[in-house]
């Protein structure tokens, strides 16, 4: 039995600064990391596939070179072998960079495999037994493989998987029509696939209004990107081109036959091997662990952070997961995980950046409210760059005056939507926004502008 301070399970987006801060303090410290260092975002997430957005829309910009002017001759050729290459270059390069910089912090000892429970305080890791009064539980999440009929009698990719590709499928069909699925779906169509996404759901990305879910489907239609919605009844089949993908929608062919299927339906928690009920911790039924405003379980001195605790979905919410557990343990502080206003973004081309409440979910609040959009179409930058599509959007209380939330479906939409999220962090009203005093030519310059023109709704 080997004691320790702390030990923290997963080295994901919480997990290396938060041993770094514990350390600081002159704790000993295990950190226990099963495969990969620096968790989804690094290997599996936003690194790649943002890596993959940035191809894809080089790619998309040479096919309109001649609208800004520009001559090249013939269609511009994807090299996926030399994509696969620098996404798997960022990929490594980060992971090395997390894993040097742990292996070198003094008062850290890193082990790598399987972390199980034995007790509250106890941790096994092959022949090793880890015991410390305090354990963090950092352990990410993974694509769900949904049992829909089918589903083991075909090959099929995950976000994971589709990585490893170094060809352009023939057809990709993208079952799942949300973050994921739909960043995927552009970037492969962008490379020179025919993609169809198929949706259960009525529309596109439902959690978002329904005219963000509606402009984002024209958006890719307008790329030749096939979308079928309403889709109640999804079912996988072997056929001689692929897979055949039945679809039982309202309208349309019954079937859609890719190459190759993705599914993206959402992800589930890493938390169905840690041996959880030896050390009593509660988990939903999903198998996210339950914790209260602090990030604690039920159980004194365990804490879980990131996308196993169900209480956001993002790498910089399981940053900001860290340094709520942090500054409460080290700080003498009392953050709570309740404080934080979400913000986040979708990676299509143009993003959609998106703070606070939708138009929907404040309507459903039953306050007096303010509403104003603006298309990108007005927006000076977004008319310089050729990039006109989307539009602007803010939400206010009536008799507050205070911002509820926004979405920018646009270009920079995930960079300008921070002007409106720093004025909801400051509790500051809409009217300090409205006067203030932006740079020209930006997207931002038009967030007073679109403030301005609120009006009661």
């Amino acid at each position: 039995m080997t004691r320790f301070d702390a030990i923290i399970i997963g080295a994901g987006q919480a997990g290396p600064s938060l041993a770094g801060r514990l350390t600081g303090a002159g704790m000993k410290v295990a950190l226990v990391e099963r495969k990969l260092f620096g968790g989804t975002c690094v290997n599996t997430g936003c690194m790649p596939t943002k890596t993959l957005v940035a191809s894809a829309y080089a790619a998309h910009v040479a096919r309109r070179a001649a609208d800004y002017g520009v001559v090249l001759d013939g269609e511009p050729r994807i090299d996926m072998k030399k994509v696969k290459a620098r996404t798997d270059t960022v990929v490594l390069n980060a992971r090395a960079g997390v894993e040097t910089w742990l292996r070198g912090m003094n008062g850290c000892t890193v082990i790598q495999g399987q972390a199980r429970f034995e007790a509250a305080d106890t941790i096994r890791v092959g022949d090793e037994q880890l015991t410390a009064p305090r354990t963090f539980i950092n352990v990410g999440g993974r694509a769900i493989v949904p049992d829909m009929p089918g589903v083991h009698d075909v090959p099929f990719l995950t976000n994971t998987s589709l990585l490893a590709l170094d060809r352009v499928p023939r057809h990709l069909v993208v079952v799942g029509g949300s973050y994921v699925g739909l960043e995927f779906a552009q970037i492969f169509r962008r490379f020179g696939a025919d993609v169809t996404i198929v949706e259960k759901a009525p529309r596109l990305i439902a959690r978002e209004d329904e005219d963000v879910s509606q402009a984002l489907r024209l958006i890719l239609e307008a790329e030749g990107i096939r979308v079928r919605t309403h889709a109640e009844c999804i079912s996988l089949a072997p056929h001689t081109d692929g897979v055949a993908v039945g679809v039982d929608c309202t309208e349309g062919p019954p079937e859609a036959t890719g190459s190759d299927v993705l599914l993206a339906v959402g992800r589930q928690p890493n938390t169905d091997d840690l041996g959880l009920d030896r050390a009593g911790v509660a988990a939903d039924s999903r198998g996210y662990i339950t914790v209260d405003d602090s990030l604690a379980t039920n159980v004194p001195g365990i804490w879980a952070l990131g996308d196993c605790n169900g209480r956001g979905a993002f790498t910089h919410t399981a940053y900001n997961d860290f340094e709520i557990a942090a500054a409460n343990l080290l700080d003498g502080e009392n953050r709570k995980v309740s404080a934080r206003i979400l913000a986040y973004a979708l990676y299509t081309d143009p993003p959609l950046g998106r703070v606070g409440m939708t138009e929907t979910q404040a309507r459903a609040s039953g306050r007096p409210l303010l509403t104003s959009t603006r298309p990108m179409a007005k927006v000076g930058r977004a008319v310089e760059k050729g990039e006109t599509q989307g539009f602007m959007k803010v939400v206010a209380d009536a008799e507050t005056r205070k911002i509820l939330g926004a979405a920018i479906l646009g270009t920079s939409g995930d960079e300008a939507i921070h002007g409106v999220l720093d004025m909801m962090n400051a509790g500051a009203s809409l009217d300090v926004l409205r006067w203030a005093v932006p740079i020209h030519p930006t997207v931002s310059e038009l967030i007073p502008t679109l403030v301005g023109d609120l009006k009661s709704s």
